[in-house]
């Protein structure tokens, strides 16, 4: 039986210690695995206020770094997919992440209709795939039916208790949600049918996808090479 293979990274950004250096991971990778597929999930206003390390003083809103852009445009797509991954991503000065946990229905379509407005003012709209991923996996049943009803295809959540009690079940009522299966190194790497793994582009973060990162993933790839099949997020949807 073929297994199918996502990797995914998360905070990709213009933020100095999140940006878009891990990109160099993907491509040595990509020299190894030519056809991987990456799926990189954007903060459109990329803004974190309550750690002083990595606090900016100001949103960095994704059309105002031409750079990041362009960047971002030159990706090619036979292994890459760009997704939307919040807006400010937290709630400024109270959270670096949560910022969907508790929307209501109102409140989500308006953060949805300013990341999707920043995407076409940065002329991104063509690169990003209707697919969203809430920040820290947390997401308001009432954000997962806006989500929806504005039409975002497929929804990257999480399988793990904290998250699906914040679900409240909504995420069971369409077929269009992929539960990921390894975020290294809190969950080891391992093969299943439909496998989401999942880093991040943060410096900071436990789970960044670092050169050491990289040689243990390209280790487990090679192993299974055989019974795998890399795809993008919509090949994983239950």
């Amino acid at each position: 039986m073929q297994n199918f293979v996502n990797i995914s990274i998360d905070d990709i950004s213009p933020h100095p210690l999140s940006s878009t250096k891990v990109i160099d991971r993907c491509f040595e990778l990509i020299t190894i695995f030519p056809d991987i597929k990456f799926s990189l999930f954007i903060p459109i206003s990329y803004w974190r206020t309550v750690r002083p390390e990595t606090a900016t003083t100001n949103p960095l809103q994704i059309n105002l770094f031409v750079k990041f852009c362009d960047e971002i445009k030159s990706l090619p797509d036979h292994n890459f997919e760009v997704c939307y991954h919040g807006f400010y991503h937290g709630i400024p000065g109270k959270s670096d992440n949560d910022e969907f946990q508790h929307l209501n229905y109102d409140q989500a379509v308006e953060r949805f209709d300013a990341m999707l407005k920043v995407v076409k003012m940065a002329n991104l709209e063509n690169k990003f795939k209707m697919i969203f991923r809430p920040p820290a996996w947390r997401m308001s049943p009432e954000s997962i039916k806006a989500a929806r009803d504005l039409g975002f295809d497929v929804l990257a959540l999480s399988p793990k208790d904290y998250a699906q009690k914040i679900y409240n079940n909504e995420d069971t009522k369409k077929n269009d949600v992929v539960l990921y299966n390894c975020n290294p190194p809190f969950d080891d790497l391992n093969l299943e049918q439909k496998t989401e793994i999942v880093y991040h582009a943060c410096e900071w973060d436990k789970n960044y996808l670092s050169k050491s990162m990289t040689k243990d993933l390209t280790t487990f790839l090679n192993k299974n090479i055989d019974n795998l099949e890399f795809c993008f997020m919509e090949g994983l949807v239950s």
